[in-house]
């Protein structure tokens, strides 16, 4: 039986990350990077598809876990009727092609009978490895084409039937410590590594970097381990930031809203880097602009909505069809078939961050601005035209609203740009352009007998991405018409207390199936509610939504209020995001 999502906690070393259930079993990673192939795939299948326990042989009587604070290193201790241990479990930054990753049990009381169960299967879940020992002491290597996964062990490790197993026991104060190591086949086997001083190594790294900017305040801790979070979701050479660390986990248990979330969203990383800015940490805003620069590089009308890693274009999807999917969530997908949509929200989001990057102390790039000046040379042609939305829906373009919202975004922050900065750039014509389009929403986007905005143009249909409209400053938070939508959004799209995205009763999105409340848009009506003034609402709403998180302080995209589960790909920055935006808004009024 799958565990839930929530049981799982993350790690990672900045280039990929990995899943450890609360049962000890690591049920996903991909390597070498987040978005290559699985060779642990037992999340969206079962342990056939690869998947590395170390666990008590015997019953299981508790389990508690913590991250060690300000790092991303991972100890879960379990209790037995016999003793304790605790497993730490880490990846180690190792900025030389490899991939490392260490785990180490450490008897913490009594006696504890052990078992270890390794189960590498390449290309999610299908290829068996070549496993051979390693020449000397204690340990196998791996090697299936491209790749080659060694690990070292403190004892013996054997084979039967596909899986490389050992039993052992760990007395109070023992420590046995195994380290996993990827790289090409074609490279020579590497030399061990001190596997016991890499976990300090990665610890103290993450303290270093969450030393650089002191977070404060009364959510100081939630917006810690979500900045982390955030930070390992960013490739630490490419400054590549990825919408999740996994793919296909569903939006409906059972259900076809599966998506694979391992590419560079330009839209998601936008609201990561705000994020980072606003909590003081500027050298990601440069990497990422660098990013940007690279990846949108060369004729403005081939811009995508998301990119690969290191800016790749061609993220073709295709099903997986031999895995069963999580919890039977058919199918399982890789690449993104929404990579050729046309959203033109990502022209907003682009331009308001890099507005806001400068406003921070991001120097002066005329590079960056003259591609900025072709984007919106070319939004000029198109901001009037259909697009699939924010929501990368596969029912048709329509007239979004939020779409058009963001059009205005992106011509205001160029015309701040200029204004503040002195950039150049055709001032009184975006002027023009930025009035036409607010002209624009304002008559077709609003239902007067509605009192609120609408989903799109013509439409009676609610969205909440129009929860941003206040956010980024389209209409001030005391216009009667915004406070008729908050009171339309409440009315309409909230269920238990969190707020869906839109109505998919409705089957207009192209999909069978429905979705949990979105927890990124819940926290928009905390946003909503701070601006508003109404600070015991927005409060009242931000407790209720950290009370979702799991043990460890992570987020899926989604939550079944039904089943009260986590739903959706995890962790999702998205939802990181929007969860820093809140605390840090909140703590601007106490």
């Amino acid at each position: 039986m799958s565990l839930r999502i929530e049981d799982y906690a993350l790690i990672g070393d900045r280039q990929t990350t990995a899943l450890v259930g609360k049962d000890g079993s690591i049920d996903f990673l991909c390597l070498p990077r987040f978005d290559s192939d699985a060779c642990f795939a037992a999340l969206l299948g079962d342990r056939e598809n690869g998947r590395w326990l170390i666990a008590p042989r015997a019953t299981i009587t508790d389990t508690t876990r913590a991250y060690r604070n300000d790092t991303l290193v991972l100890e879960t201790t379990m209790t037995t009727s016999t003793g304790v241990v605790r497993l730490t479990d880490c990846m180690v930054p190792h900025p030389h092609e490899t991939t490392r990753l260490v785990r180490q049990v450490t008897g913490v009381a009594g006696r504890v009978a052990m078992r270890l169960d390794l189960v590498f299967r390449f290309g999610f879940g299908h290829i068996v490895p070549w496993v051979r020992r390693l020449p000397e002491g204690n340990g196998v290597v791996a090697v299936a084409g491209p790749d080659m996964v060694v690990v070292w062990s403190e004892i013996p490790l054997e084979g039967h039937h596909r899986h490389t197993e050992a039993d052992f026991t760990v007395a109070a104060g023992e420590t046995l410590t195994f380290a996993l190591e990827w790289l090409p086949s074609h490279r020579n086997l590497p030399h061990r590594f001190d596997a016991a001083q890499s976990i300090e190594t990665a610890a103290d790294q993450w303290r270093h970097w969450m030393k650089r900017v002191p977070v404060k305040g009364h959510w100081a801790d939630a917006v810690k381990r979500s900045l982390i979070t955030l930070k390992a979701l960013t490739h630490w050479e490419t400054g590549g930031i990825v919408a999740a660390a996994t793919t296909s986990l569903p939006e409906e248990l059972g259900g076809e809203r599966n998506w694979d979330y391992r590419y560079c969203w330009l839209r998601d990383a936008s609201f990561t880097l705000q994020a980072f800015l606003t909590a003081g940490y500027h050298e990601e805003a440069l990497a990422w602009r660098r990013w940007l620069d690279r990846a949108i590089a060369g004729d403005a009308a081939d811009i995508q909505i998301m990119y690969g890693i290191a800016g790749e274009r061609r993220l073709s999807e295709w099903e997986v069809d031999w895995l069963s999917g999580y919890e039977n969530s058919k199918p399982v997908r890789v690449g993104n078939a929404a990579a050729t949509q046309r959203q033109l929200d990502v022209y907003g989001e682009l331009l308001d961050t890099l507005y806001q990057a400068h406003k921070g102390g991001l120097k002066h790039d005329q590079n960056s601005w003259e591609m900025r000046r072709v984007l919106l040379e070319h939004l000029e042609n198109i901001w009037s035209e259909p697009d699939d939305g924010i929501w990368e829906v596969r029912g048709g373009r329509q007239q979004f609203v939020h779409s058009k919202v963001m059009a205005w975004v992106a011509f205001d922050r160029a015309i701040r740009s200029i204004e503040a900065f002195n950039y150049d750039g055709p001032l009184e014509r975006w002027r023009g352009i930025r009035d036409a389009i607010h002209a624009q929403v304002c008559a077709e986007g609003f239902d007067t007998a509605m009192n609120s905005f609408v989903q799109a143009y013509g439409s009676k249909r609610l969205d909440a991405s129009l929860l941003l409209l206040m956010i980024v400053g389209f209409l001030p938070p005391d216009d009667a018409r915004m406070i008729g939508t908050i009171a339309a959004i409440e009315r309409d799209l909230m269920q238990d207390g969190f707020v869906r995205r839109y109505n998919t009763a409705a089957g207009n999105d192209g999909l069978k199936g429905s979705e949990g409340v979105f927890l990124a848009c819940s926290f928009w009506l905390v946003d909503n509610y701070t601006m508003m003034g109404r600070k015991h609402d927005a409060e009242a709403l931000f407790e209720r939504l950290l009370a979702l998180s799991n043990d460890v302080g992570l987020f899926a995209e989604e939550y079944d209020t039904v089943n009260r589960r986590q739903i959706g790909n995890f962790p999702q920055a998205f939802t990181h995001v929007a969860l820093v935006n809140s605390a840090l808004r909140l703590s601007a009024i106490e």
